[in-house]
């Protein structure tokens, strides 16, 4: 993977400054790998012995090649997770995957998770893990179960973050909770696919290398996202009806060595709660792959100016309407 940069210019104390931020630090630096954080061939270190530094749980099975979350059968779940908490407040990880199996066209399912939460293996309904739960989520959906929403095709990768309060909607696909997401062909490719996930200083983004051209290219990109420090990195996957083999090749970790302000510096990470300043209006604004845009429900203040323009619009047409009549009955007056 290529090594790239991110520029930004900020203005202090009415002087132009340059800080060049690393976006995707793919060097192999020893001192930007988080080695306790990433999971790579051949997963020493993983099994539940007090000194891993990696648990798995329901059907993952661990081989010297790959980490494979389900089976290409029905009705599985399986998850893999750090057991040491990252206290990093910038990061980026980079996640290989394979998602393959034997369906065809739709009949596949039904993808897989990763997870930055506050709590870890603990399966349940949401790609194998818990619902309601803390932390942030990036989705690899595969299958689409709302066929009457706005059209988008799948497989779909989105993202959530949770304080905790909401419920993900497996029918909507996890719309009303979604902050962005795109449409990337990630399943059954004969090449290496992978997903960056970075996060650094209020901002997330998404990025995806999934067409062998050994580039990214954004899927996400928003700020205002608040997460603590001290959370757990796991991946999970699961099948229901339908199946795909999912597995995780690895998960690498690296810090961003981004500068912080005095105060954000004093701050304790450990107690902030994950919120996002979009969280439920992204998944309401949507753009379709037709070029459709689906607005935000009409609110009642939303109705009111609604109702005033069109009253507006009316009164305007009558005093037109009268105007014209007007100067056509004195216009006809000339001809008698």
């Amino acid at each position: 993977l290529p090594l790239r940069h991110y520029i930004l210019f900020y203005l202090t104390n009415q002087s132009l400054c340059l800080s060049l931020v690393c976006c995707d630090i793919t060097d192999g630096n020893a001192e930007h790998l988080k080695r306790e954080h990433s999971l790579t061939k051949p997963y020493q270190g993983v099994g539940s012995s007090p000194s891993s530094q990696w648990d798995f749980s329901g059907s993952t099975l661990v081989t010297s090649s790959y980490v494979r979350l389900t089976p290409d059968e029905r009705s599985k779940q399986g998850s893999i997770w750090n057991t040491v908490p990252c206290y990093l407040k910038d990061w980026e990880m980079h996640v290989q995957f394979k998602i393959h199996g034997s369906g065809k066209k739709s009949l596949h399912g039904d993808g897989i998770a990763l997870w930055y939460t506050k709590d870890r293996l603990h399966s349940g309904p949401v790609f194998g893990n818990q619902d309601q739960f803390l932390g942030l989520a990036i989705f690899l959906d595969t299958f689409r179960n709302d066929l009457d929403g706005t059209a988008r095709s799948f497989p779909y990768i989105s993202a959530m973050v949770n304080n905790g309060s909401v419920s993900y909607d497996h029918g909507k696909d996890g719309r009303s909770s979604e902050l962005g997401g795109c449409s990337a062909e990630i399943r059954n490719r004969d090449h290496d696919t992978y997903l960056a996930i970075r996060y650094s200083k209020g901002r997330l983004t998404v990025m995806v290398d999934v067409d062998d051209k050994n580039e990214w290219n954004e899927c996400i990109d928003i700020g205002g996202v608040r997460l603590p420090t001290g959370y757990f990195f796991g991946a999970s996957a699961a099948t229901g009806d339908l199946s795909d083999n999912h597995d995780i090749i690895s998960m690498k970790l690296y810090q961003l060595m981004v500068e912080h302000t005095a105060e954000e510096e004093n701050l304790d990470w450990t107690k902030i709660e994950p919120s996002s300043v979009s969280a439920g209006l992204q998944g309401d604004n949507i753009d379709d792959p037709t070029g459709n845009f689906r607005g935000t429900p009409l609110t009642g203040w939303k109705v009111f100016l609604l109702l005033l323009c069109a009253l507006l619009g009316i009164v305007v047409c009558a005093v037109v309407g009268a105007v014209v009549f007007q100067r056509r009955q004195e216009r006809n007056k000339r001809f008698y």
